[in-house]
């Protein structure tokens, strides 16, 4: 079912390859044009790590924009897939999609994600952590979210105008994990992340993936270390 909340009067705005612009500036067309490699590398991260059924696993895809990172996840086996976005625009083109179970609006950063303490098996975000985009603070949300042993998996860009945001937020990722609260499984860097502007070479990225407090992160790290994924490949073009 769609469903919406929030505030439909509210300035909204939507995940992209470029990060969260307002609906009328975007094309959807560029997602092809800069070959943007992110939906793809955190599915593959994510589907080599899981430990368990895929079918079966309940993923909530934040920041979820028309379907991306669903598409590369139902593509992987998963299949009970939720998504949030903050505009209705880019839910009712991923609803058109058939991809999710269940879609809400949600403007991150300013309400809490709508679902109960521990809901979900995996949580990720995909092209939305970065300058000017969703606050580096909604990570203890995303943590709030996941199952005991559950998954987050996160994605943002190196390049040099979002240097502050990626140390920001791996301050807020590693503090986590001090606490106890997570451990880092993989963080994969990728050199061909997407194409920059004005066909200025690549940006390169990075996808973090960790393993909420109640898993058993080192047999997961070695499960992923023992693939073949489509994350070397792209990281040694």
């Amino acid at each position: 079912s769609l469903r919406f909340g929030g505030n439909p009067h509210s300035q909204v705005w939507f995940s992209g390859h470029l990060g969260w612009v307002h609906d009328s500036l975007f094309p959807l067309q560029d997602v092809g044009v800069l070959e943007y490699q992110a939906p793809q590398l955190a599915a593959a991260c994510l589907a080599a790590a899981f430990q368990g059924s895929c079918e079966e696993a309940v993923v909530l895809d934040v920041a979820c924009g028309t379907g991306l990172a669903a598409q590369e996840l139902q593509a992987r086996g998963f299949r009970h897939l939720h998504g949030l976005d903050g505009s209705p625009e880019m839910l009712a083109c991923a609803h058109r999609k058939g991809l999710y179970q269940e879609l809400r609006q949600c403007v991150l950063g300013q309400e809490a994600l709508p679902a109960p303490e521990g809901h979900y098996d995996i949580v990720l975000i995909v092209g939305a952590l970065s300058e000017g985009q969703v606050p580096a603070g909604v990570v203890p949300e995303l943590l709030r979210v996941t199952k005991p042993g559950g998954w987050v998996c996160l994605t943002t860009r190196r390049d040099a105008g979002n240097l502050r945001y990626e140390a920001e937020l791996r301050r807020r990722l590693d503090e986590l994990e001090q606490q106890g609260a997570w451990e880092k499984v993989a963080a994969q860097e990728v050199g061909r992340w997407e194409k920059a502007a004005q066909g200025l070479g690549y940006i390169s990225g990075v996808v973090y993936l960790y393993r909420v407090e109640g898993g058993a992160p080192d047999a997961a790290r070695g499960a992923f270390e023992g693939q073949d994924l489509a994350l070397e490949d792209a990281k040694q073009q």
